[in-house]
């Protein structure tokens, strides 16, 4: 039987895990089995491969999650959106994921191709809300499943309050844990986490890091998902040499670590670009080993 994430995180462990993004190169997807065989030696509690935007790649995302189940030791967690997919076409991908040995999936209403902050437009027999593909996923008893939380107003609501209560509905239809966006202040998270459990979230909430590694592109992918970068976070790296980038980002994203796991965050969830250095980094400056 699959090991749950849930489970997991029940142990008492701390849950350090790594999301991919699909290759769309052969050369890029080689590039991502390297960072996975790099990455294996910290023996994660689970990883994860993305769609592409607007739900693209899902063909490539199923085969190489398919791939880890069978030809790796790490546990895999299957993404899933209701992007571009009718209901048929979303319990065919499950049906995948099953047969491949993939007992955890991460349901996520998704962002449209023109990016979170575009009109959705849900597919003609499709799926309108996260909720509602959680409800669809655990029809079979047998999956675990993740769900997205934001620390930062979500594009498409505007309020905080609203992302509070649609994460409330995403557990009262079977969710048992959520990964967040990422953010840059620890306060950000707790301060979501905050909220969630005044209406009554009770599910493990693991905060997402992207460390600073390149200012110009942490600043568009902020824009694009919404998540703010702070001004006063900005401020400490403007001016400062590029080759000097890096280094303050490792320092700050660790720092910020080990304040979310003195502040009781049941883990890290690091979207790792499909890259090794950054995330190995970060673990050696926490102390972290594989049995953490």
């Amino acid at each position: 039987m699959s090991v749950r994430v849930d489970e997991l995180i029940e142990s008492g462990k701390t849950s350090i895990s790594f999301e991919f993004f699909p290759p769309k190169t052969d050369a890029g997807e080689v590039a991502l089995w390297q960072a996975l065989g790099e990455l294996e030696s910290l023996a994660p509690s689970f990883v994860s491969v993305t769609y592409g935007a607007g739900g693209t790649t899902r063909d490539r995302t199923v085969a190489i999650t398919g791939r880890i189940a069978r030809e790796t030791p790490l546990l895999p967690v299957g993404h899933l959106t209701c992007v571009g997919a009718t209901v048929e076409q979303l319990q065919s991908v499950i049906d995948e994921y099953s047969s491949a040995g993939v007992t955890n999936i991460l349901a996520l209403r998704g962002d449209p191709a023109g990016g979170p902050g575009a009109a959705w437009e849900p597919m003609v027999g499709g799926l309108n809300y996260a909720s509602e593909l959680v409800e669809l996923v655990r029809q079979h008893d047998d999956f675990c499943v993740g769900v997205a939380a934001f620390p930062d107003p979500h594009p498409a609501s505007g309020s905080s309050t609203v992302d509070a209560e649609i994460l409330l509905a995403k557990q009262q239809a079977g969710a048992s844990f959520a990964i967040t966006q990422f953010f840059f202040e620890s306060r950000t998270y707790f301060e979501l986490v905050e909220r969630a459990r005044a209406i009554g979230v009770t599910i493990p909430i693991i905060p997402g890091i992207m460390p600073v590694t390149n200012l110009a592109q942490i600043q568009r992918f902020a824009l694009l998902s919404g998540a703010d970068f702070p001004a006063s976070v900005k401020a400490d790296f403007t001016g400062i040499p590029e080759s000097a980038v890096r280094e303050l980002g490792i320092d700050k994203a660790s720092e910020m670590c080990r304040e979310l796991l003195d502040g009781g965050a049941p883990g890290l969830h690091f979207y790792t670009l499909n890259r090794s250095t950054a995330t190995r980094d970060i673990y050696a400056n926490l102390g972290l080993s594989a049995s953490a």
